[in-house]
């Protein structure tokens, strides 16, 4: 598999020059075809103006999504006029609730997308649907790139890969192979595995090698769960290993269970310092 269609999506203003240059950057490195879709976002909630108002108010949210858009094409078009590489831009205007389907319909027809960061201060509450839209509905793999530009997004010399066993988190080792095989090493972490099972005395062996017969140079890496949250040790042990770049499989558990008691996906998302690579 190569990426030779990346997909990025703006919402924001102030995140768009970040993100666009590591999309760029994306871009270059695999000598792929660059999709920036620009989306304005009417973020007023139906209903919740007295009656009469609605309409009112829906114009003139629909009018400032439209004019945000716009702004953010001809931001996207100047940025991406310096770069060296092919890209097209398009825009639309969309509501928060069916933010997720708009960005799911030009995902499903690229190989991997680029997208921030989507919590923290300043982070627009769009910017969850979409990712949710192209990991789930778009089933397509995304980097989230980390609020702090790091070069190495590109080109990973040192990458952590997450591993429970779980389809998910070998659909995310199949669609990073193009990284894992560039990358100086690859440490599988495996955390807590199970005492009792086919792989209890070998965790993380079968994975090791599938990818080693890709080429991938693996070291198993077997840690006990010192912290509350898996995203802690991993995130730990991806800075003790100095690595550039995490890769994870995305929402094991419902969405709707991570977003109330939380998991291993948002808590990553949440405090991510390197860029991670998902897939569901």
């Amino acid at each position: 598999m190569a990426y030779k269609t990346l997909l990025t999506v703006v919402t924001d203003q102030e995140l768009i020059a970040p993100t666009l240059n590591a999309a760029i950057a994306m871009a270059e490195a695999f000598d792929a075809h660059l999709d920036v879709m620009c989306l304005g976002v009417d973020r007023t909630q139906t209903g919740y103006y007295y009656a009469g108002a609605d309409a009112m108010v829906l114009q003139e949210s629909l009018s400032r999504a439209t004019t945000e858009a716009e702004e953010l094409v001809a931001d996207a078009r100047q940025i991406l006029g310096r770069s060296d590489v092919r890209w097209a831009v398009d825009h639309g205007v969309a509501q928060l609730a069916d933010v997720g389907r708009h960005v799911a319909a030009r995902a499903r027809f690229a190989d991997l997308c680029i997208l921030p960061q989507p919590y923290g201060d300043g982070r627009g509450v769009e910017l969850e649907p979409t990712l949710e839209g192209a990991l789930f509905e778009g089933g397509v793999p995304v980097i989230v790139s980390p609020a702090a530009p790091v070069s190495a997004t590109t080109a990973p010399k040192r990458i952590v890969l997450g591993w429970n066993e779980s389809s998910e988190a070998l659909r995310a080792a199949r669609c990073a192979l193009p990284m894992l095989k560039t990358a100086d090493v690859v440490h599988v972490v495996v955390i807590d595995p199970p005492q009792h099972g086919p792989n209890r005395s070998d965790p993380g062996g079968m994975l090791s090698q599938y990818l080693a017969r890709h080429g991938v140079k693996t070291e198993i890496d077997v840690l006990s769960k010192t912290m509350p949250r898996i995203s802690d040790v991993l995130t730990r042990h991806a800075a003790d290993v100095d690595a550039d770049m995490v890769v994870m499989g995305a929402y094991g558990h419902s969405r709707f269970r991570e977003s109330i008691l939380g998991g291993a996906t948002r808590h990553m998302l949440e405090k991510a310092t390197l860029p991670v690579m998902m897939a569901h």
